[in-house]
């Protein structure tokens, strides 16, 4: 790990008992995450309890503690039971409606529990700024609650290899604790954005807009590319040389590929609901991106595309990876949306 990988001091040492830690949501994010942090060594000296895990669908939980095994993990009986047992915990959740309704449940326990020493709540989730308000307010009514927005950059993959970057912003006290249970496990570095609670999910969704804009220029210059008849793996080929960023060139090779199973990336509804809220945050600072605006549009060509295919059992993946907006190019370009290996272009004599 880096020397400044954490922008936190250590935090203090702990109490008289270890800090017990919950994780609510076992997606495709949430599990690696929780999966390393029940296994870290730094979390998991001999003396600590095994994380709480719970999800919707319990058999993602059990799978959870199926791999790591019960020294690690163990399923929590219900949400209220992380709220009521645990002092650090963490949530990974698909959108901000899933966010509110978790946090509002949350909100119920401890109002009945009265809690009596500190509990820090992390959301690794992608949510709009104002959201992360909101709850930083339910909770701070509490008088031991504490808040940190703590969104998270790196596809699936990477949250498999616990090399994720971590932003952050709320309570520092709050903010030393997190950073400090979810690096090396889950994560590479954190950024610190500040006491304001809307910063980190503003910069993660600045940061998932670089991503659409990254994809909607890879998706046009390699259509381009099989138009022209220089061939899409031609121009891959060239990302590679000119502009070796590790995340283009995994989207790139999606795309030339045609790769574009979600289940094992990012599922092109979660990049339809980040699109939005990249826009309406420009909106409201009036701030043009027209760049994200197209990227927004290739990805409903794709998921109506996509949709159809399925009221006629034809597609081939029944969830779409966000790389797929390439289809849009491609259909703009009369060109196959998920095939590329049709209407192949043959280059002039």
């Amino acid at each position: 790990m880096l020397p400044d990988a954490v922008p936190f001091s250590r935090p203090p040492t702990p109490g008289p008992h270890p800090l017990r830690i919950g994780w609510y949501g076992l997606g495709a994010m949430g599990y690696f995450m929780a999966r390393n942090i029940a296994t870290s060594k730094r979390l998991h000296p001999a003396s600590a309890s095994p994380i709480l895990v719970y999800n919707r669908t319990l058999e993602k939980a059990e799978k959870l503690v199926s791999e790591v095994g019960s020294s690690a993990a163990v399923v929590a009986s219900s949400p209220a039971q992380l709220v009521t047992d645990c002092d650090v915990i963490f949530t990974n959740l698909a959108n901000d409606a899933a966010v509110q309704s978790v946090y509002n449940d949350f909100n119920k326990t401890l109002s009945s529990s009265h809690p009596t020493r500190s509990k820090i709540f992390v959301d690794t989730s992608t949510i709009y700024p104002s959201l992360a308000a909101e709850i930083d307010k339910l909770l701070s009514k509490f008088a031991y609650c504490h808040f940190v927005a703590s969104p998270v950059f790196g596809p699936p993959a990477v949250a498999n290899a616990g090399k994720l970057v971590i932003a952050m912003s709320g309570d520092y006290r709050s903010k030393q604790e997190a950073a400090h249970l979810m690096l090396p496990g889950v994560g590479r570095k954190v950024i610190d954005l500040g006491g304001n609670i809307e910063k980190a999910p503003t910069l993660k969704l600045i940061g998932n807009g670089m991503i659409m804009g990254a994809n909607e220029l890879l998706a046009e210059t390699l259509t381009l590319g099989e138009k022209s008849g220089i061939g899409a793996q031609t121009v891959q080929n060239l990302v590679k040389e000119i502009m070796p960023a590790p995340l283009l060139m995994a989207y790139a090779d999606k795309m030339v590929n045609d790769q574009f199973d979600g289940s094992a990336g990012f599922a092109i509804d979660l990049g339809i609901k980040d699109s939005i809220h990249v826009r309406r945050l420009a909106a409201e600072t009036n701030c043009p991106i027209p760049t994200i605006d197209v990227a927004h549009q290739r990805m409903i060509t794709a998921r109506a595309i996509h949709q159809r295919q399925k009221q006629t059992s034809s597609q081939q993946w029944d969830v779409l990876d966000w790389s797929a907006l390439i289809a849009g190019c491609r259909v703009a370009a009369g060109l196959d949306p998920f095939d590329s290996k049709v209407d192949h272009v043959v280059p002039d004599d």
